[in-house]
């Protein structure tokens, strides 16, 4: 059995909290410069250089990408002959994002009793954990900063069960739709496929944690990736609202079985900072 410290989690949390913040991934900056190709109107194009500069500028500086650094939601993938001591590991977690906020200046945004005093917690936690247990012993920290603009935009539709691909690709575009530019597109699409109801939300937020523009393993959902893409630009919505061709970059679907009488199909947008980074211990 091997042990990792609570003292390690919470260290490595405070790291990802501050990295993801400031840093975009390579991949989000490749399908933004290949957006960036693509577009022909000035007025986009300037957009496109303002995000492509924000990033470079925040890097550089060690500063947010942006004002929102969101709900801390970790992924966990813990190894089952893991032990963890020191500490309970959910504790160790929101210990790392007490730290990292704080240490990075980060905004935090969470707050107690949502629906009626609203007081900011001060340290952004709780954060959002979702646990799984796998083989071997080590501790996957996947770590999203999840903006509320575009957390709002979440959907869960409960399809008929023979309702077929075209539906799908006709709720997510109608879900984008009604979004327009509040999400801060360009967008990655998380879809949740199958499952249940509260399995298939969780799936769309993973979904997101996908190499950008990666297609599924699966050559049927790869291809309804590409179409639901495909209808969604096809909107015309383009960078923050203001047009073009490009209003996602990519979607990610997760598909799961579920019971013959349903069809769950849950939509989660991620705007265009799409800031993730994860560690393994």
């Amino acid at each position: 059995m091997r042990e990792i410290t609570s003292d390690e989690i919470s260290k490595a949390v405070a790291l990802l909290a501050q990295t993801s913040n400031f840093e975009l991934g390579g991949d989000i900056l490749e399908l933004l410069k290949k957006a960036r190709s693509s577009e022909v109107s000035p007025v986009v194009c300037d957009v496109l250089d303002k995000l492509l500069d924000n990033a470079r500028i925040a890097k550089s500086e060690s500063m947010p990408l942006c004002q929102d650094c969101g709900t801390a939601v970790v992924f966990l993938d813990i190894g089952q002959d893991v032990h963890v001591t020191g500490g309970d590991i959910c504790s160790a977690i929101a210990g790392g994002v007490r730290q990292g906020y704080q240490e990075g200046y980060l905004r935090k945004s969470m707050v107690e009793h949502p629906f009626s005093s609203r007081i900011n917690t001060t340290d952004n936690t709780p954060p959002v954990i979702h646990t799984e247990i796998v083989p071997g012993d080590k501790i996957k920290i996947s770590f999203m900063p999840k903006g509320g603009g575009a957390e709002n935009m979440s959907r869960l539709v409960m399809l008929k069960p023979g309702a077929g691909s075209q539906s799908i690709i006709n709720a997510v575009t109608s879900a984008v739709d009604e979004a327009g530019g509040n999400p801060c597109p360009p967008l990655i699409i998380g879809l949740g496929i199958g499952a249940t109801s509260e399995k298939s939300m969780q799936n769309a937020k993973r979904a997101l944690l996908r190499p950008a523009g990666q297609p599924s393993f699966d050559p049927e959902v790869a291809a309804l990736e590409a179409q639901v893409l495909e209808s969604v630009n096809r909107l015309g919505i383009g960078p923050l609202g203001m047009g073009g061709s490009i209003t996602a970059m990519a979607v990610h679907a997760e598909v799961r079985p579920c019971h013959f009488a349903s069809l769950p199909l849950a939509i989660n947008l991620q705007c265009h900072s799409a800031r993730h980074t994860e560690v393994i211990l």
